[in-house]
This record gives structure tokens, sequence and C-alpha cells, in this order.
């Protein structure tokens, strides 16, 4: 298992700003109708292992079916690098867009496949 590595990352033009404490072993590509279209490519971690380092009042939350996470996105240029909301047992939880991070080169990578769809 890889050690945990503080990341820094965020959205394309830069007001949106974080860090994220994770080891990226554990990644999940979800083809609910948002992420296939994003393309995302996500690294779930608890809400105490991220912090926001800028742009909260750039932040845009959109919600759709059961409304229970929080797709964030920058209002400036429209990059959803994060989302919140809970794990099953109730805990606060991120759900960071590997691409989005800096430095990170997905191509070698191999997420989990989620059957979000079927929700």
């Amino acid at each position: 298992m890889a050690e945990a590595k503080t990341w820094t990352g965020g959205c394309h033009c830069g007001r949106v700003r974080y860090e994220v404490e994770s080891d990226l072993e554990s990644l999940v590509s979800c083809n609910c109708s948002i992420c296939q279209k994003r393309g995302s490519i996500l690294a779930f971690v608890p809400q105490s292992k991220f912090r926001l380092l800028s742009g909260q009042d750039a932040l845009t939350d959109y919600q759709f079916n059961k409304k229970v996470i929080h797709h964030l996105f920058c209002s400036t240029c429209g990059v959803a690098s994060f989302a919140e909301g809970e794990k099953p047992g109730g805990e606060p939880m991120v759900a960071v867009n590997v691409r989005c991070l800096d430095g990170v080169d997905v191509a070698g990578m191999t997420p989990s496949q989620f059957d979000g769809r079927s929700l």
C-alpha cells in the first residue's frame, strides 16, 4: 500500500485551491450521468483530510437525483474539482477529482468501476 501524501489541486482558473491527504490507491470511475460527462476519476477521503485553501466564494453547488452529494464547481471556469457528501454511515467525505490534482498523471491509474447509473 502506498503512503498517504498531501496533494494540492483546484480548478482551471485557480480561484478554487485545496490540499488533500490521500494515497490515491482506491480510485473510482463512476458511470452516473454527471461523472460520465465530466470524465471524473475520484478519490474519496474523509472531510478531515481535505482543506479548502481558497475559492469558497467562487463555488457553486449543484445537486440532482437524491440531492445528497454537493457537486461543487468554480463559477468562473466551470471546473468541478471536488464534491462533498457523506459515507453510508454518516461520516462527512470529499470526492476529489484526481484529474484536478497538480502533478498527477492519470494515464497509468486503474480506477475501480462503479455503477452509479443503477442507483
